[in-house]
């Protein structure tokens, strides 16, 4: 330490070298001090903001990763709706062709049907024509025969009238019944 007596005998300042002036130790110090704390501040600063800076670089590609895989699932989930879609959409116009043929075999059903129940009425109508037809003749044969019997009793002698009956009997094979 410099005494207070040597700065009064050479005059205050300005006599004594820097080096020896206690002001320029303690500055020398003060500069160190804040030069060591600097440099390990800078360090830890400068750590911490590459820590940092690679915290944030992760989760930028985190984020990334994450939207590409969220893009590759909605392109995904498109592509199952659009295949959800185009089935349904088979689906439906399976189902109108089936109904569609359905629809045809059901009408070809039902004239075949119509068909044959028109056959039908009209083969009863042809054998109750057929069984009026013989009724019809049946009835005339009774009448024509009535007649026949009382036109004979009445008007042929019973040699005429055996003359007649031997001649229907000659006939009767050349003759067809219906």
């Amino acid at each position: 330490m410099i005494s207070v007596a040597y700065a009064a005998e050479h005059g205050g300042h300005g006599s004594m070298p820097f080096y020896q002036d206690e002001h320029f130790w303690v500055a020398m110090g003060f500069l160190t001090i804040i030069a060591i704390f600097l440099k390990t501040a800078y360090a830890k600063v400068c750590a911490m903001l590459d820590a940092r800076g690679i915290a944030i670089r992760e989760r930028l590609e985190s984020a990334r990763r994450i939207r590409d895989e969220a893009q590759a699932l909605l392109a995904e989930y498109q592509r199952k709706q659009r295949d959800a879609l185009q089935e349904s959409q088979e689906i439906i116009a399976r189902a109108k062709n089936e109904a569609a043929k359905l629809r045809e075999q059901a009408a070809a059903e039902l004239e075949h049907r119509v068909a044959a129940a028109e056959r039908q009425a009209m083969e009863r109508i042809a054998a109750a024509e057929d069984a009026a037809k013989r009724e019809v003749r049946h009835v005339a044969v009774d009448v024509a025969v009535a007649a026949a019997s009382q036109v004979m009793a009445e008007k042929l002698s019973a040699k005429q009238a055996g003359a007649l009956v031997d001649r229907a009997i000659a006939d009767l094979p050349a003759q067809k019944f219906h």
